[in-house]
């Protein structure tokens, strides 16, 4: 038995999956998708979020972007571009779970039509059979979520952070030297 959380999306081609991620990036490069702007009023569609509020959601949200595109999608498309020796298939192979997690992580925070842009991602990177076909695909998730992860950025509250501040670092070593 399979969850359907773990169900791979079928794609036809790598390049019909590119077409889809770049069109969807387009969508939403001068303004913001109406699921960000939705989970920024506290419209969360799986009700996630701890002890009912949105920001603990909105704090995963960012999270989950920044990790995403910082990291996965930055590691897997610098070894398609930098590294023609390492093994396309183990890539493959990671991207294809890291990627469905990360799928459902953000459809699960939120975001539920990013996460299918994220699976159909999974799905090209299941049949890419050259790292150039890898290479773009990754480059062309990475830009969506790139630019998603800025949009959850400007709904975020960050005002709210004022009431966290610490003292500053580098005045308890200066007090510490001046001893």
């Amino acid at each position: 038995m399979v969850a359907q959380a773990e169900i791979r999306r079928s794609v036809t081609s790598v390049a019909a999956v590119v077409t889809a991620i770049d069109t969807a990036r387009d969508a939403i490069w001068d303004s913001p998708p109406a699921e960000v702007m939705a989970i920024g009023r506290g419209e969360i569609p799986r009700g996630t979020g701890a002890k009912n509020n949105y920001l603990s959601t909105l704090i995963f949200a960012e999270n989950e972007l920044r990790t995403l595109t910082d990291e996965v999608l930055w590691f897997a498309w610098t070894t398609a571009t930098r590294h023609p020796d390492a093994d396309l298939a183990t890539l493959r192979l990671y991207m294809d779970e890291m990627g469905q997690y990360k799928a459902n992580m953000i459809d699960y925070v939120g975001l539920p039509e990013s996460g299918e842009i994220l699976k159909q991602y999974v799905g090209g990177i299941g049949i890419a059979t050259s790292w150039e076909e890898f290479a773009l695909l990754t480059e062309s998730a990475m830009t969506y979520f790139n630019r998603l992860h800025g949009w959850v950025d400007l709904v975020f509250p960050w005002g709210i952070v004022d009431g966290f501040r610490r003292s500053s670092p580098l005045q308890k070593i200066a007090d510490r030297s001046a001893v």
